[in-house]
Order: C-alpha cells, then structure tokens, then sequence
C-alpha cells in the first residue's frame, strides 16, 4: 500500500486533509476513515458557569452535546452514530474541531484515559469502511478548524446576518455554537452585532458600547417615560401619602387601602419605579456576556488608562492608582473587594445622583438601602469589565437626563439639589415654642 497526503490551511487555520491509498498488493483491503483531537493533560479552565470549556460538538437532529473534563473523567466514554455533525475541544476564546462531510455517517465518540500516568481526553470519529480493490485507489477527506473563536470566522445564526462564517459556507449544522451565547442567546446576539456594527463604523468598541446604549434607550423610550411619568406623579401626591400613613398609622390594612384607591384615582401604577432596572438587567447581561465571551473584545482599547474593554480597570485608589507599590487584592478575605479603579467609582458617582434625584422614602430602612447601594455596587463591579463599568456609568447618565426632563415636564420638583444638600448638610433641630 502507498500512503498520499497533502494538508492545506487557509487565513484562519482551517486544515483540510486529503489522503489517498493505492493497493498495490493482490488481494483486496479494507480500511476505515477516522480522524481525532487528543488532548494531554487537564487543562487549566476558568471555572465560570456561564461559559463552557471542555467537549463539545453537534451530533445531528441530536442536538449540541456539551462535556466537562470531569464529567468525561467519570463517564469514560460517549458516542453517537449520526450523520451532519462535528465536535472538538473549545476554550474561552479558541478551539479545535473535527468537521466530517455533512452527509457522511459518522461513529462520534468522546473519551477519556491516561498514558504515561497523564490523564487524556479525546474527540474522534470513524467512518464506514471502504475496500480497496487490487490496483485500485482509495480516497479520505477531512476537515480540522483550529484557531480564534472569531465570530466572522466561525459564523453566527442570526436573521439578517451576513457573518455567517465556515457555519454557512461549509454548510455545518449550528458551528455558531462553538461561541457560547448562553440561553438568553437571542439578547446577547443582536448585542454583539449592534456594538460590532457601531465598531466599524467609528473604530473603538468602547464608544459602539455607548453609542448601543443610547440605542437601547430609545427603543424602551416610551416605556421609561410610562415609569418616569408615573414617578413624576407618585412624587406629586407624596404630602396625600404622609397623611394616610398618619391616620391609619395604627391599621396597616386600612393604610395599604387607602393608598391603592389614591393611586387608582391618580392613575398611578406603584411599581412603575422598577421598570427601568428590570430593562437594564437584561441587558446589562447580554453586554457581560459579549465582553466576557467574544475574541473581538479581548485587548479592546477605549481611551486613557483603559486599554483591555474585557478587563477590569487597572486603576487602583487603595495604591493612589500606583503610587504605593503594594497589591491589596493579595491580601486574604478582604482583597477581593480592595480592586476599585477610575471608571467603577465614576459609576458609583453616576448611580448615587440618579438616586438622590428622587425624594428619600419616609421608611428609615429603605433610606439606610438606597444610601449604601451605590457603595455596595462600586465595589461589586471594581473587578467586572472596564466596558461594563463604563456601560452602567453612561446609562445612569443618561437615565437622570431623561428622567429630569420629564419630571419638569410633568411639574413635579426635581429634588436632586435639596437631596444632595441634605446629605452634606444636616438641618438643624426645631426649637420648641415657648
């Protein structure tokens, strides 16, 4: 038997293989088409739920099939026969896959064991058989993608897209999930291909973040002015309120009655309030999940300190933003919360006016919640994304903009200033009458 091979690669490490066999013997032979990605050694993975590393392929009308080293540690092996599948290793931002002949019936398998006293992992199929009759040539193709999880290059199944990738041009069934969109796919999409969009149209995807941001705002509009509008009004009546609460200080049941019927008179819906950050967390989702998933945004500059969209801002205030040559982070139990950059307290400045924009409530634990909120979310969002930090502080901005607007537009006292004199500034106790 004589053995031919020729390997050609393509611009992004697209391998395809095409070996062929001549039988120079007298009696016919049988061999068997197969291909494997053997992996040596457990790799070190992030551990983050929301993203996968580890197995993974699309076994036909079976769907996608997802395995964790360890998982495939206990289980050993799994294997399908199906036909138009594909399966390899993928890691945060690059994989390899196998990519047989959609049409080709294909014994899948995933594995695990150890050599050398190495634990192993591998993805491989095998094809039927083929007999190669005496003087005759036998032919195997076959197809590796090994490279950056690029969504030009991978593809992505989305109307209206023209990224459609190797998903489209070979004709796979779904290589688009080799990204992980996660279940709230539909959101995190149409996300990305918005801020991938504004990118090259002004060639820095921290202000395709701001400039989706403001489209964002302007398809909830009406709805935020719906919740701004009723804010407006709840303010308004807030003196009929302090009086109900008053006379029925002693019935908590009377007092709930009193004001339901007060806000059906005003036509006021009490929980419009929520609306804008019930908008928000969704979206705030999609954006984490675009920044923590996608190549396009590892290394994605904005301006200034900021240099890395995907990472946290590098600033530090407990260094004096590197003047005192110490890592606090390091320090146990408590270093996680010592990361606190530029843009997460801008952030904090950003929510903290947007709340002081709005009367105090009259309950003592509800003022004490909506004080240490914008601390407690500084902090939290130190170690997030610069260009999620960045997002939140743009959306604030512009929420207190809007929100100002249509509280003027509907008479009712921006208390921002007073809120914020208060703060500062503590009144000074009534004199009793002689």
């Amino acid at each position: 038997m004589i053995f031919h091979r020729s390997i050609a690669v393509d611009d992004h490490y697209l391998f395809t293989i095409k070996d062929s066999v001549e039988n120079k013997g007298t009696k016919p032979i049988t061999l068997f088409p197969y291909a494997l990605i053997s992996r040596h050694g457990t790799p070190k993975t992030l551990g983050y739920y929301i993203l996968h590393e580890g197995l993974i392929g699309v076994m036909g009308n079976q769907g996608e099939k997802e395995e964790t080293y360890k998982n495939i540690e206990k289980s050993k092996s799994e294997s399908w026969e199906v036909t138009d599948a594909w399966l390899g290793f993928t890691d945060k931002y690059w994989a390899a896959a196998l990519l047989p002949d959609t049409d080709a019936k294909v014994h899948a398998r995933f594995s695990a064991g150890e050599a050398g006293g190495e634990k192993t992992y591998q993805t491989d199929y095998l094809l039927d058989p083929q007999t190669i009759a005496p003087g005759a040539t036998g032919t195997a193709d076959a197809r590796l993608f090994a490279g950056a999880k690029e969504v030009s290059v991978v593809g992505i199944n989305f109307p209206f897209s023209v990224a459609g990738g190797y998903n489209q041009a070979l004709h796979l069934n779904h290589f688009d999930l080799l990204i992980d969109w996660g279940w709230f796919y539909f959101i995190t999409k149409p996300m990305f291909l918005a801020i991938d969009f504004c990118f090259h149209l002004v060639g820095n995807f921290g202000i395709g973040i701001l400039i989706v941001t403001v489209l964002v705002k302007l398809l909830f509009f009406p709805l935020a002015n719906k919740s701004y509008a009723s804010m407006a009004k709840m303010k308004a009546v807030q003196p009929e309120l302090t009086m109900i609460r008053q006379r029925y200080a002693d019935d908590k049941m009377k007092q709930q009655q009193a004001m339901m019927e007060l806000y059906k008179k005003e036509k006021i819906n009490p929980v419009a309030g929520c609306l804008p950050i019930a908008i928000q967390i969704p979206v705030f989702f999609s954006l984490y999940k675009v920044l923590f998933i996608t190549i396009e945004m590892r290394h994605a500059p904005f301006y200034g300190w900021i240099r890395d969209l995907s990472a946290p801002d590098p600033t530090n205030i407990f260094t004096l933003f590197g003047l005192i040559p110490f890592d606090p982070t390091v320090l146990p139990l408590v270093g996680s919360f010592l990361h606190l950059g530029i843009w997460p307290v801008i952030m904090g400045i950003t929510m903290w006016v947007q709340m002081k924009l709005n009367p105090a409530p009259p309950d003592p634990t509800q003022q004490m919640i909506f004080n240490w909120m914008p601390i407690i979310f500084t902090f939290m969002l130190g170690s997030f994304p610069a260009g999620l930090v960045i997002y939140w502080a743009w959306n604030n901005t512009l929420s207190v903009a809007q929100q100002s607007v249509i509280m003027r537009k509907h008479g009712a006292k921006i208390e921002l200033f007073d809120n914020l004199k208060r703060t500062f500034i503590k009144p000074k106790p009534k004199q009793p009458a002689e």
